[in-house]
């Protein structure tokens, strides 16, 4: 059994896969290729902003927004410290400060109320200016984006959604990565749409936002790429990886929707064994992930794999807690739900080809290893 299984993905569009890749090998545009643009263009669309900006990686779809807003030293930036380092770890390049928050412990994601006590604090310290708030759509699922930018314009910061994991959810009838500002996702290959390398995309509607983008994605270029306006970086998406998207894209609305069965099935056979995910009502989620909750995570995780079943854990060890993070001062006990839920949660297989026996396969062994 596959944790997530790219391979029947593949087997399904592969004719058209491979004549994408051979379009690209007879136009030889390698770099910034017409398949980006068009890729660009469908995406922006879909999500419905006017701007969308390839980039070559979910990691600089965070940083350059951060770039587009100068963020610098002195700067700081809101939070959380349950998700991957990339979310932070951008805020930490540029000399800004990360300041964490902890989660709700039933969605995951960014607890609105201990981000403006955070925020309040800062503010009172008078050591770092507010800059901006980065919430993360976590396993898929959109975080609260109108209490998040109600604080956020009351303290004149602005807000990044991160939608690393969050492509082809919704919150409010209104999808991921349109939901802030900006709004950035990775095409990392485990994702839900996920190229065969490394990429990602910026969404926005603002058109000095978009400018500044283009423009630090080469390299800080102006009029051509010898006149060099700002400080900017190779931040361009390969063509290849956009080729193999736009296929993929094609059945990336039923593969979501696959996905929400499979999720579904899992959560009403699962409900009395583990924590099962929370969806509020106005959410869709992606389903990047599927998590659970319990508190002998180790000895269940044991008993799946002693099943042939693969399971990870997002995310064993928080941010605040992290090597990279240890001039910050942060220790444990300082975000609470974060090391709680760190501690008790890991992840099933979880993608749209996941066929009832294997799902069976999984319940009943989870049933089995978490019997009283």
């Amino acid at each position: 059994m596959q944790f997530i299984d790219l391979k029947a993905q593949q087997a399904r569009i592969k004719e058209k896969i491979d004549a994408q890749i051979q379009n690209v090998l007879t136009h030889g545009a390698y770099i910034m290729g017409p398949e980006v643009k068009e890729l660009e263009k469908k995406l922006a669309n879909y999500i419905g902003v006017k701007y969308a900006v390839g980039c070559a990686s979910g990691t600089d779809a965070l940083l350059m927004p951060l770039m587009a807003y100068e963020t610098g030293p002195g700067d700081a930036i809101f939070t959380v410290s349950f998700t991957f380092i990339a979310t932070a770890e951008v805020v930490q390049l540029l000399g800004a400060t990360p300041v964490f928050i902890d989660i709700d412990a039933k969605t995951f994601n960014m607890d609105v109320q201990k981000l403006e006590d955070a925020i309040i604090k800062v503010k009172n310290e008078g050591k770092l200016r507010l800059k901006g708030i980065i919430p993360v759509d976590l396993f898929g699922q959109p975080a609260d984006y109108d209490e998040i930018k109600a604080i956020a314009k009351k303290y004149g910061m602005f807000v990044i959604e991160d939608a690393a994991q969050g492509f082809g959810g919704m919150y409010k009838n209104k999808r991921a990565c349109s939901l802030t500002e900006i709004g950035a996702t990775s095409f990392f290959p485990a994702k839900p749409l996920g190229t065969y390398g490394d990429g990602g995309m910026i969404f926005t509607d603002d058109e000095d936002i978009y400018k500044k983008l283009t423009s630090i994605r080469v390299h800080g270029q102006g009029s051509d790429k010898y006149n060099n306006i700002r400080i900017g970086i190779n931040g361009r998406l390969d063509t290849f990886m956009a080729a193999i998207l736009l296929p993929k894209f094609e059945i990336f609305e039923e593969e979501i929707g696959l996905r929400q069965q499979v999720a579904k099935r899992y959560s009403e056979n699962l409900k009395d064994s583990v924590t099962v995910p929370f969806i509020k009502e106005h959410n869709i989620s992606a389903w990047a992930q599927y998590s659970i909750l319990h508190p002998e995570r180790e000895k269940v995780m044991a008993g799946l794999k002693a099943d042939g079943i693969p399971t990870a854990v997002y995310y064993p060890k928080p941010l605040h807690l992290q090597d990279a993070f240890v001039k910050l001062g942060y220790k444990h006990g300082d975000l609470p739900v974060s090391e709680k839920i760190a501690g008790d949660i890991f992840s099933i297989p979880m993608h749209p080809y996941l066929v009832h026996g294997e799902q069976d396969l999984v319940i009943n062994s989870i049933k089995k290893h978490t019997k009283k």
